[in-house]
């Protein structure tokens, strides 16, 4: 008895872009056809397995479960696919595509990149800014660098914690040392991204204080607008110590109160069961970097005993 034929490659690429996506407009794009297209090699597939993959009105097509289930098995078959043409291509060179945090970028980890391509000159890394959550069916870079809460869970992925998590108040040197007091900074105009609306209440919350509410607010759309507002003096930011460590350093802020450590962790996530010497290496750079990583300063930070109740 003669098995049935493989479906048509082709097919099943176009319907793993549009699972990625959830669009037949932007899967039109990255595969460089029309809408259309895409459409008729999902219709294609759909017939060629005698399975229903998509269901919905033409306009908000979602998959099945059988596209789901079809989807998550060939989003890394596609990415082994690109890599073995890659290595193919560049001869041992590798190329890893890693999506991070866009101020955790600038502020810590570009930084100490040299070290990592000094210690490994076949492997080369391209960097995506993304603050979107992580998810392994339908995201296909090689890792990624995000803030992992302790009830967070990220399908198919593989997580390997590097660095904790700190935040505190921090400031312009010129307006911190017009701020002697928790009841001062908490009076001062107050700068946050809307990244983490809820970072002052949280830093409260952590530091044992009961914050009053605001005088002032002025909210940025990322953290780095939000710290280089920061050192222009037009506020206090709560924000993480690793996005604000060289600006401390170079007295660019002032933190003299120092930094409490939060629930959460700075962690590497890595599609989960795929073999990639490259993104190992990566890896375990990133936790040795980690480990010899400055702690933050401790400041004079009041005692939850000794501070105002604001």
């Amino acid at each position: 008895m003669r098995s049935a034929a493989p479906p048509p490659l082709n097919a099943l690429r176009t319907f793993e872009a549009f699972a990625r996506h959830g669009s037949m407009t932007r899967a039109a794009a990255e595969l460089c056809v029309t809408h259309g297209a895409v459409s008729r090699q999902i219709a294609a597939l759909q017939a060629s397995l005698g399975v229903v993959l998509v269901a919905g009105p033409r306009h908000a097509l979602v998959l099945t479960e059988a596209g789901v289930q079809l989807a998550e098995r060939l989003t890394p078959a596609f990415g082994a696919i690109a890599d073995a043409v890659q290595a193919t291509r560049h001869g041992a060179a590798r190329e890893i595509e890693i999506s991070c945090l866009g101020t955790f970028a600038l502020k810590w980890l570009i930084p100490r990149l040299p070290d990592f391509l000094a210690a490994h000159p076949e492997v080369r890394v391209r960097l995506s800014e993304s603050y979107s959550p992580v998810d392994y069916r339908r995201d296909r870079f090689d890792g990624a660098i995000r803030i992992i809460e302790p009830d967070e869970v990220y399908p198919r992925a593989q997580a390997t914690r590097f660095l904790s998590q700190h935040q505190g108040p921090v400031g312009a040197p010129a307006l911190m040392s017009g701020l002697p007091t928790l009841a001062a900074v908490a009076a001062a105009p107050r700068l946050r991204s809307a990244t983490f609306r809820r970072a002052w209440p949280t830093w409260a919350a952590l530091a044992g204080l009961d914050l009053p509410p605001a005088k002032v607010e002025r909210e940025f759309a990322h953290n780095h607008s939000m710290v280089e507002a920061a050192v222009s003096g037009m506020g206090v930011a709560i924000a993480p110590w690793a996005f604000v460590a060289p600006d401390v350093t170079a007295g660019r802020l002032a933190a003299p109160f120092g930094f409490v450590e939060r629930p959460s962790w700075f962690a590497f996530l890595r599609p989960e069961g795929r073999q990639d010497p490259a993104v190992d290496a990566f890896r375990d750079w990133l936790v040795a970097q980690g480990e010899v990583s400055p702690p933050p300063p401790s400041g004079a930070a009041e005692t939850p005993a000794s501070a105002p109740n604001f």
